[in-house]
């Protein structure tokens, strides 16, 4: 034999492993061992073997279904199947799967060197020939191990996300260029001169009754206020009672500090609303002025 032959031997009592290395690296191949399915699998992964033995009893994935891995991924490498418990299901599931050979349970080292003699007298043509497209039947592990795998595993999981990315942000865009558009059309329109007119009367009716609530609360005050100015120029006439004044201003001052400072945080704000409404109608006005 001119070249080394790898063989891959899975099988999860080592010795048979190692009956396989004793007869087979003395003439001339290559062998690794895997002890189940899935570091077989992983061993195949990693490098080609030009024939599998594998037992068909292993826990976890047995030997036939591991036989179907192999050859629906690579067709081309011959698989023997050791058996202590062959059954005729599990044989015909074999034949199914193109398996090349049985090899039943005690080996000897001239059944070992016969079945991997016969392996390697495959025709050349069902060895070397790689298959053209990958079959459908490819493991979730196969798929999630390759480049397309990983990106439509990702679209998979950030579809809905990116759904309700599009239902949130377009209908606010809709609602930006609708009133942009709006805008656009009012200041073009002969309307928009009366604009300014418009919005004040608007103004005028929504405040009207904030200025008639001011008139309810200040006039009475007012009159209070006359009253206690009239009642304070009395008193002040009199030493006694300008003693008795000065105790009742500071006590009237200490009653009267949170609600003026409520007032001012009332009214504030809306003075500043106020004057951004008018700084705004000025602003349209002269916009359309110059349009």
């Amino acid at each position: 034999m001119s070249a080394l032959r790898k063989v891959l031997v899975v099988d999860d009592d080592a010795v048979v492993g190692k009956s396989f290395n004793r007869v087979l690296s003395s003439k001339g191949y290559v062998v690794t061992t895997a002890q189940n399915a899935h570091e077989a699998l992983k061993q195949i992964r990693e490098q080609e073997f030009d024939v599998v033995f594998t037992d068909i009893k292993m826990p976890g994935m047995d030997g036939v279904e591991l036989a179907e891995r192999v050859k629906s991924s690579r067709p081309w490498t011959p698989v023997v199947i050791i058996t202590g418990f062959g059954t005729t299901e599990n044989e015909s599931r074999a034949k199914a799967a193109g398996v090349s050979d049985f090899m039943r349970k005690p080996l000897s080292p001239e059944m070992i060197e016969a079945s991997a003699a016969r392996a390697m007298a495959a025709p050349v043509l069902s060895i070397v020939q790689a298959p053209e497209v990958v079959p459908a039947t490819a493991t979730p592990v196969e798929v999630l191990e390759s480049p397309n795998g990983f990106r439509s595993l990702a679209l998979t999981l950030a579809a809905p996300f990116i759904g309700l990315a599009y239902a949130v942000f377009l209908p606010l865009i809709g609602i930006a260029m609708l009133a942009w558009l709006g805008g656009k059309a009012l200041l073009q329109s002969q309307a928009a001169k009366k604009a300014p007119t418009y919005l004040k009367n608007v103004a005028l009716f929504f405040a009207a009754p904030f200025i008639g609530l001011v008139y309810a609360m200040s006039l009475p005050l007012v009159g209070i206020s006359f009253l206690a100015w009239s009642a304070g120029k009395a008193m002040m006439a009199n030493p006694k009672g300008r003693k008795l004044l000065t105790a009742f201003a500071t006590a009237g001052k200490l009653v009267a500090a949170p609600f003026i400072g409520l007032a001012y945080a009332v009214v504030m704000p809306l003075v500043g609303i106020v004057m951004l409404l008018g700084l705004g109608a000025k602003a349209l006005f002269a916009a359309t002025r110059t349009a």
